[in-house]
Formats: structure tokens, C-alpha cells, sequence
């Protein structure tokens, strides 16, 4: 699976994925325990942003290494992004059940692209 997804910053600055198919409450797509201040770098601190993810590896991406699989108490993982656009960052985050549910499971390594913002992400 290789998908741009589109992530906004509501006024609230709380951040959230936009996955029309989720039918489920909105508060499970809100990005937390991490993945809002990754997220914040991304955009460069502005309200919304675009990434290209996938399960297998692609040209330029950044990697997201599951360093925990909690999905037998909490649901999703514990993942660590040692570099950013080639800088070492070291970033822990918490990827909830919303990633099993985009990658049909719990991904040992998740791939990471920035594509143009300008990109539809439907």
C-alpha cells in the first residue's frame, strides 16, 4: 500500500488525520503522543500537510521502525523515525489503531514521503 493521506491542525491545535472512509469517532484520528509534534515539524508549524506513506520502501522516503506492537492492550505501536530529510531526530512516537486499520496491520516499518502540498490527496 502506497497512499498520500492529507493530516490539518484544527484552530484547537489539535492535529488530525482526514480519512473519509473512517467510520468510527473522529477522536480516534487525532494524531497524539508524538505524531502531533512530528507532524508540526512536517508542516513546518503551519495547519496542514500531506505525506506519501507506504509499507514498503520507495526513493527519499524517511522510515518509521516499530519499536513496540501494542496491540494486544492499547492498540497500534510505539515507532521510532531516526532521520528527517537526512537529519538525525530520533522522534518516538505513538501511531494508534487508526495504522491498522490504514495498513490492514501493523507495519514493521512504515515509509514516509513529502509530496507537494498542492497534491490532491483523494
Amino acid at each position: 500500500m502506497k497512499k498520500i493521506f492529507r493530516f490539518y491542525k484544527t484552530d484547537a491545535g489539535k492535529w488530525y488525520i482526514d480519512l473519509p472512509e473512517w467510520t468510527d469517532g473522529i477522536e480516534a484520528l487525532q494524531m497524539v503522543e508524538g505524531a502531533d509534534t512530528m507532524l508540526d515539524t512536517v508542516s513546518n508549524h503551519t495547519n496542514e500537510c500531506y505525506l506519501e506513506l507506504s509499507d514498503t520502501p520507495f526513493e527519499e522516503a524517511d522510515v518509521l521502525n516499530l519499536i513496540e506492537s501494542l496491540q494486544d492492550s492499547i492498540s497500534g505501536g510505539i515507532y521510532t523515525m531516526p532521520h528527517y530529510k537526512g537529519t538525525e531526530i530520533n522522534h518516538q512516537m505513538w501511531l494508534c489503531g487508526v495504522t491498522e486499520f490504514v495498513f490492514n496491520g501493523l507495519p514493521p516499518k512504515i515509509y514516509v514521503g513529502y509530496p507537494d502540498c498542492s497534491i490532491d490527496a483523494s
